[in-house]
């Protein structure tokens, strides 16, 4: 097993794990149920991620006036639900980490039957191969999203309930924690990655970095239009423009089987770091 594969398949899993278990130290089932009573970040966040992403997506691929493979890996990553990085950054950068975790749930399951459907017609516009069918692993998604996401929270949310002061003494050193790994795992993406990224960044950095910048950009005006703020709006914000890079690249290179399609997922994963990276500093640690 090469340093790519551990770093991908047993480090970044385990890391994530352990940052999912410290935001479950900061939650209460209150956390979830406030949402519901009042769903309007929750629809509004989805309807990004649903409806406004892949829109955008398609623009830039049109704008850049791209080749067959970067302009899939493009519609790909577009079409990808956010991730457990975007819920690290939204615990650091201080937004609502309830929000944040129910929109990855959620996106992460609808998203499961959307992507083959889009970008099933996604290629066929592109290609004019009418005849292709996108079929992802449904139960292997969401056992994924249930051992990296869901199990971790719950057991952190079950030891808050039974032991808050040890979960309220824990909030400080588990955010520095994540921040750490946050950077570690950055750096290690880069050094085992770094031909096929240097490739990626030329052929697709300009067109992955809008794509970046313009989602989480959207995820501010639409939070702002539809009068959600505060943490919130961080949240929503975070949700919109950070994908799921992991299952974008799986999507590209073992379902499509085409490693070129998944070159934009290695651009976009440096300006996802970079401005993740920026937010967690400027509305987080800045703060401490």
């Amino acid at each position: 097993m090469d340093a790519t594969m551990i770093i991908s398949q047993i480090f970044l899993p385990i890391s994530l794990a352990i940052i999912m278990f410290g935001m479950g130290l900061n939650l209460v089932i209150a956390d979830f149920i406030r949402l519901f009573t009042y769903p309007k970040a929750v629809f509004v966040g989805l309807l990004n991620q649903l409806v406004f992403l892949p829109f955008i997506g398609f623009s830039i691929i049109i704008l850049f006036d791209l080749n067959l493979s970067m302009a899939i890996g493009i519609m790909i990553l577009s079409l990808c639900p956010g991730g457990p990085t975007s819920n690290l950054i939204t615990q650091v950068a201080r937004g609502n980490i309830g929000l944040s975790v129910t929109l990855t749930a959620l996106a992460s399951l609808i998203t499961v039957f959307t992507i083959p459907i889009i970008l099933s017609k996604a290629i066929a516009y592109f290609t004019g191969d009418t005849a292709v069918v996108i079929e992802l692993p449904i139960l292997e998604t969401m056992l994924q999203i249930l051992l990296i996401t869901v199990i971790p929270i719950s057991i952190g949310m079950l030891i808050r309930k039974r032991n808050e002061g040890f979960s309220l003494r824990m909030e400080r050193p588990m955010r520095i924690a994540s921040t750490v790994l946050f950077i570690v795992i950055f750096l290690l993406v880069m050094i085992a990655n770094k031909e096929d990224l240097i490739e990626s960044m030329k052929e697709v950095g300009l067109a992955t970095l809008l794509l970046n910048i313009s989602t989480m950009g959207l995820g501010y005006l639409t939070s702002k239009f539809f009068g959600i703020t505060g943490k919130s709006q961080i949240s929503i914000t975070i949700e919109s423009g950070i994908q799921n890079g992991t299952l974008a690249f799986v999507i590209a290179t073992t379902i499509l089987n085409n490693v070129e399609m998944g070159l934009p997922t290695g651009a976009y994963s440096i300006w996802m770091f970079i401005t993740g990276g920026i937010l967690m500093w400027r509305l987080g640690i800045k703060e401490n």
